[in-house]
């Protein structure tokens, strides 16, 4: 069942012990921000503040809606204690299927406007996220809506933005995001700003869809609907020829602008590090700004996992590279997306390997814009899901001279990747290795050596017969 707003889904999780609320008065500057990280870095619940230092009463912020399995679970209608694996399979399936949004002529994300002069950023409660943040940052947990001016394709995306002025915001899509290459070819030639909008606190499959890697074309608010297993609702902005969800606690609408740039920056980053220092980022002239009465205001504290980040991500994007790579003809099992490798470090099992196939995989990795830089692959019979089997697989099948293949390339590569020095990541220059955990194709049946473990050392009998006896020898379920 599809959650009808954030409030709905902030029951829920309150409902199953995965969220705690703050009552005592703490500060947007910096406190806010320290209590989420270090609650992330416990796994803990979600936060709400519900009182924030020069805000009125009422006014909130949510930190990690969806930074654990259990929310994510939740999210999707599912019980909070569904294996990951299962999470996986469910986004798998619904990910395919689109529905199509509905449109409304009023919304509760416009109880309250602002317009023209009335704007002012400074009315709602961004926090300072980290010591040494470049600002204060309104979009960190967010979906950026922007339009083709050709095809009128709507794209979802999640972009981080800071204030800049009362009516201005600064902004950092990275140059290979469809963001930037929608303003740079469509945008730019013709000198026009490009309409935004940036919506925060909806429900949070919403908010998944735009982390997820969809193709230019594809109509996220359809996924959205499709994973919701009912239509997103929408209405059209007050200044802006865009539509934005209708349940949303805040909207910020304006204007990319095609002539000027502002100072943005730096922040700390989903790789667990400060992106750099402050540079030239995008700037927004905000026309309009709506919310909810008592709004609430998402955020994620991104740093070191876990956080929603790292978690959605692992979710989106390993279902959408598995889809990827079958759609190339390779082999592929499962492909996992550990929220510890923050997306720059993948699993791929394959239902044969080798070093052709480890090639095929690099270069799926690395033929457009990069956001891998490692790949560990193996074979059929390792659980990709299962860190303790991939290291040791890792450890014991990748020949340190032979199973290793590098990819080099420059213009698209992550700028977020800590690894690359500053003159790479300004240069969007990099590589990508693939580790080949697999047994070499080439060899025979007989020279593979035997796994020694449970499942493969003794006989069905012995097996079936500590099966049977391993509850009652007081061991736990047998499964």
């Amino acid at each position: 069942m599809a959650f009808g707003d954030l409030r709905d889904f902030i029951a829920a999780i309150e409902k199953s012990g995965d969220l705690v609320r703050i009552k005592r008065e703490v500060d947007w500057d910096m406190e806010i921000g320290a209590m989420s990280r270090r609650n992330f870095e416990k796994s803990g619940p979600a936060l709400l503040f519900e009182k924030i230092k020069d805000y009125p009463s009422g006014y909130a912020i949510l930190n990690g809606p969806v930074a654990t399995w259990r929310r994510v679970a939740i999210a999707l209608g599912l019980p909070a204690d569904t294996p990951v694996r299962e999470l996986y399979r469910v986004y798998e399936e619904r990910r395919e299927k689109s529905i199509k949004p509905s449109v409304v002529s009023s919304a509760p994300s416009q109880e309250n406007v602002m317009m023209g002069s009335e704007v002012d950023i400074y009315k709602l409660p961004a926090p300072m996220v980290h010591d040494g943040d470049g600002g204060r940052y309104i979009g960190t947990w967010d979906i950026v809506v922007t339009k083709d001016p050709d095809t009128g394709w709507t794209n979802w995306g999640m972009y981080r933005f800071m204030t800049h002025t009362r009516n201005m915001l600064a902004g950092w899509p990275q140059a290979t995001s469809q963001l930037a290459m929608m303003m740079k070819s469509k945008y730019l030639p013709r000198k026009q700003s490009m309409p935004v909008a940036i919506v925060i606190g909806c429900e949070p499959l919403c908010h998944m869809v735009a982390t997820d890697p969809y193709k230019p074309g594809q109509d996220e608010v359809e996924y959205a609907g499709g994973l919701r297993e009912a239509p997103v609702e929408l209405v059209r902005c007050k200044s802006q020829d865009l539509m934005v969800p209708a349940d949303a606690e805040v909207v910020i609408e304006g204007e990319l602008l095609a002539d000027r740039i502002a100072h943005e920056g730096p922040f700390g980053e989903y790789p667990g590090y400060r992106s750099g220092t402050m540079g030239e980022g995008v700037l927004v002239q905000v026309t309009a700004i709506t919310h909810r009465n008592n709004p609430i205001i998402t955020l994620t504290t991104l740093g070191i996992p876990p956080d929603d980040s790292s978690i959605a991500a692992s979710l989106t994007a390993g279902v959408a590279m598995k889809r990827g790579l079958k759609g190339r003809g390779i082999p592929v099992k499962e492909v996992y997306v550990p929220p510890e490798g923050v997306t720059h470090l993948i699993v791929v099992s394959v239902e044969r390997g080798g070093s052709q196939v480890a090639r095929q995989v690099l270069e799926y990795f690395t033929a457009r814009r990069v956001m891998v830089s490692k790949v560990i692959i193996v074979d059929k019979d390792i659980d990709a899901f299962d860190m303790g089997q991939v290291l040791h697989a890792f450890a014991t099948k990748c020949h340190p001279a032979k199973g290793i293949a590098v990819e080099h390339y420059e213009g698209r590569a992550n700028a977020l990747t800590p690894c690359f020095s500053a003159d790479e990541r300004r240069r969007l220059k990099g590589a990508s290795v693939a580790f080949d955990a697999t047994w070499p194709a080439d060899w025979e049946e007989e020279a593979i050596p035997t796994k020694s473990a449970f499942d493969t050392t003794y006989p069905e009998s012995v097996r079936q017969k500590v099966l049977a006896n391993w509850e009652r020898d007081g061991l736990g379920e047998k499964s």
